[in-house]
């Protein structure tokens, strides 16, 4: 029972560190606040700002619920460890494993606590330098995540995709939906991977270097998180081109944005109707000034500047080599494996786990 007692103890120091680490009592404190404001009579007068609120308690109290949860049970552990009841003991060994589990959990998901982090993601992959070779590493890299999504039961749906003039992709566009804390798992994957492999699209075989660069969005779908000046965007719309039924071709149904402080444009064309590609081009074009706010640590985003498109292909994140050894080595952890077809048929677990654990508590 003694060493119990030790074990109960010790749980209840770690949770109570991590609850002052983690500011539990103001997090407590602030949705006090929100349902004061939210019981009072002439709350639903201002209804998007009410909304706004009930959202914004209803997440807090989400947040709070699993962490007070487990500091009255380990509380209540404690407790009954005192009172040295030796039939008590294999219960309450249980219960300390499984206040354990739970605790370590939850501290992984404090990982996840960026102000995004629990959106669904915006991926874009674009083939680089290599011709051929690159358009169909980024049509492997395509394949890969999607792998990855359906292994964990995720939505994936295609926005937009560029055929390669031989083989492969010259790029595509697509949402994954469906999980838990999606863009903080896959934020890390933002960046240039580069391979190295013997070319199928020569004669000779020879070993060719190829690149492309994975873009990672969190999905901005609510204009209210991001205060967009309409006057600061520039709507161009034209006949789309490729497949997709005469309907597609026969009308202007194609959109262009121009966000004209940055610079960056997104032309979407893959739904008839030019609402929906409106739409899903100003979803898009947020996440990317979002992504770019964030990156460039700006408060608003009258200060952020537009990409840096001349380092687009520099300083590879990951190597993939299949020849003349096999290996996938992430750059910024230091995570290797020598099975790299069991990365590309998209066990990513892994490598995202590596890279999370650089991640300091918030």
């Amino acid at each position: 029972m003694e060493q119990l007692k030790t074990t109960a103890t010790a749980l209840k120091a770690e949770v109570d560190q991590t609850l002052s680490d983690l500011g539990l009592e103001g997090l407590e404190q602030k949705h006090s606040e929100l349902l004061a404001q939210i019981t009072k009579p002439d709350f639903w007068k201002d209804n998007p700002n009410a909304q706004s609120l009930a959202q914004e308690e209803g997440a807090l109290a989400q947040k709070i619920k699993p962490w007070r949860d487990l500091k009255d049970a380990v509380d209540e552990l404690v407790e009954l460890a005192n009172l040295d009841d030796d039939s008590m003991s294999d219960d309450l060994q249980k219960q300390a494993d499984k206040i354990k589990k739970q605790l370590d959990g939850l501290k992984k998901d404090l990982r996840f606590a960026g102000p995004y982090d629990d959106h669904d993601v915006i991926l874009s992959i674009y083939a680089g330098a290599g011709g051929t070779d690159a358009q169909d590493w980024a049509e492997m890299l395509l394949r890969m995540y999607v792998r990855w999504a359906e292994k964990h039961n995720l939505k994936v749906k295609t926005i937009d995709q560029s055929a390669g003039e031989e083989a492969g992709i010259k790029s595509a566009t697509i949402e994954i939906t469906g999980g838990d804390y999606l863009y903080g798992k896959l934020a890390g994957e933002h960046g240039v991977h580069r391979l190295v492999r013997l070319s199928p699209f020569n004669s000779g075989a020879s070993r060719e270097t190829s690149f492309a660069k994975v873009e990672i969005l969190p999905s901005i779908d609510k204009p209210e998180e991001l205060g967009l000046d309409d006057s600061d965007v520039k709507i161009d719309v034209f006949r789309a081109g490729g497949h997709g039924g005469q309907s597609v071709n026969t009308t202007d149904s194609a959109v262009r944005l121009t966000h004209i402080p940055t610079g960056i444009t997104v032309a979407i064309q893959n739904e008839r109707s030019q609402l929906q590609n409106k739409e899903t081009a100003l979803t898009i074009l947020r996440s990317k000034l979002v992504a770019l706010q964030q990156e460039q640590h700006a408060e608003n985003l009258s200060q952020i500047k537009g990409p840096n498109q001349s380092a687009e292909w520099g300083n590879q994140i990951r190597s993939y080599v299949l020849h003349p050894y096999k290996q996938v080595k992430d750059l910024r952890s230091g995570f290797e494996t020598s099975d790299p077809q069991k990365v590309l048929d998209g066990d990513l677990d892994p490598l995202l786990e590596s890279y999370q654990q650089n991640r300091p508590l918030s």
